[in-house]
């Protein structure tokens, strides 16, 4: 399993799982906006725009498998993981990896991840790295949200800045436990190059990317911005798991816990996606 609550299919391996299951052994779920799905879809599958799904997982089958999907896989990351999370079926969970594009055969440039942490790294230097990732994802909410001045999801953007630098702040109190004179905050953050994002994401391509999405407009830029947040989730809580020490655990997992709260603010901010509003 690709991590705790869901597994991912590729585009070859969705088609491959279909030849060989029944359809009543699965159900396909589209987590787009309406406008999205009527322009096309998987056939058969069922539309559950991402707003809806906290409040509507209980309605789909336990008996089935199912796999969510979006344009490219932002959103439908989110929805396969609340699924799972909330134990809704007793079959397996899927998420489609780069979602209704791969699946027609389209591609969005893609951005390499890197490798962020060393295991053998000492705690010190782990919240050292940690604040240097959420400096890179400050960096890139503030070249968005500049590249989205009057859009309508441009405060949410806002919101999800500040409170990266709030992370960094938390993590820097922690952090300055183990110096001798410390430091201030302001003066530690400056210093910091921020050119890797939460996830592993360098934030030069991430950018590069910003700028291929948004030609297909603000839906494709939160899915983006959705991606980094589920890989920010899936990264504090890895380290809240490897970490031996119980503050820094327990901070590690506020953290994850907070991003929860990003993808939903972004998940609101669909909503008021120019593309979606209906004249």
């Amino acid at each position: 399993m690709d991590n705790l609550e869901f597994e991912t299919l590729t585009s070859d391996e969705f088609t491959e799982y279909m030849q060989a299951h029944k359809e009543k052994e699965y159900l396909v779920i589209d987590v787009r906006q309406a406008s999205e799905y009527e322009e096309g879809h998987i056939p058969g599958a069922k539309l559950m725009p991402l707003s809806e799904v906290e409040t509507k997982l209980f309605t789909l089958p336990a008996d089935r498998d199912l796999i969510f999907y979006c344009a490219n896989g932002g959103r439908s990351t989110w929805a396969a993981s609340l699924a799972g999370e909330g134990e809704v079926s007793d079959k397996s969970v899927y998420h489609l990896m780069g979602g209704m594009m791969a699946w027609q055969g389209k591609t969005l440039s893609g951005y390499p991840k890197v490798k962020i942490f060393d295991k053998d790294q000492s705690l010190k230097n782990l919240l050292a790295t940690a604040m240097d990732l959420e400096k890179g994802a400050w960096r890139f909410y503030q070249y968005a949200k500049e590249k989205y001045s009057e859009d309508p999801i441009r405060l949410a953007l806002e919101q999800v800045s500040i409170a990266e630098k709030a992370h960094a702040t938390l993590i820097y109190r922690f952090w300055q436990k183990f110096q001798d004179n410390p430091p201030p905050f302001d003066r530690v953050y400056q210093d910091l190059s921020g050119e890797i994002l939460e996830g592993g994401h360098n934030f030069e391509e991430t950018c590069r990317q910003l700028d291929s999405v948004q030609k297909h407009g603000c839906t494709a830029v939160i899915d983006l911005a959705m991606t980094i947040e589920y890989s920010a989730f899936e990264l504090y809580r890895t380290m809240a798991e490897r970490s031996e020490n119980s503050e820094a655990q327990s901070m590690f997992l506020s953290i994850a816990q907070a991003e929860k709260a990003h993808m939903r603010a972004l998940t609101r901010a669909i909503d008021h996606c120019p593309e979606h509003k209906k004249s």
